[in-house]
């Protein structure tokens, strides 16, 4: 497999788990200093921050999301993606989704293992 479909790969399962609520399937797709860049919200670094971020929102959340990979550049063991992400935010109790649509920066580093992770994420949802 190329590196560029294992990137997209990559973002399919972080999809697929996400609207599973599958947490434990997430976190190995990043690294352990992972950051996301938030319009409006100081930077969310590392994957104990992110866990603890989307436990709290999928206790009480649905969230389904559609990421339409615009391109995927590879340099070695760094690569980047531009993706156009919709995202539907729904309460387990009932009522009116909250929606985002917007494009997203992704810059993956391949691990020792040979597996490609997220690194950085600058998030331009609104």
């Amino acid at each position: 497999m190329s590196d560029e479909q294992a990137i997209r790969d990559l973002v399919a399962e972080w999809t697929r788990a996400t609207l599973a609520a599958e947490v434990k399937r997430i976190l190995p797709l990043m690294t352990e200093d992972v950051e996301f860049y938030l319009p409006g919200q100081p930077t969310m670094r590392g994957r104990a921050a992110f866990e603890k971020g989307l436990r709290a929102v999928l206790a009480s959340h649905r969230v389904e999301s559609h990421a339409d990979v615009q391109q995927v550049e590879v340099s070695g063991n760094l690569a980047y993606c531009t993706t156009h992400l919709r995202v539907a935010i729904t309460p387990l109790a009932g009522g009116e989704a909250m929606r985002k649509e917007g494009n997203v920066l992704s810059v993956y580093r391949k691990n020792a293992a040979g597996q490609w992770q997220l690194a950085r994420d600058a998030n331009m949802l609104s």
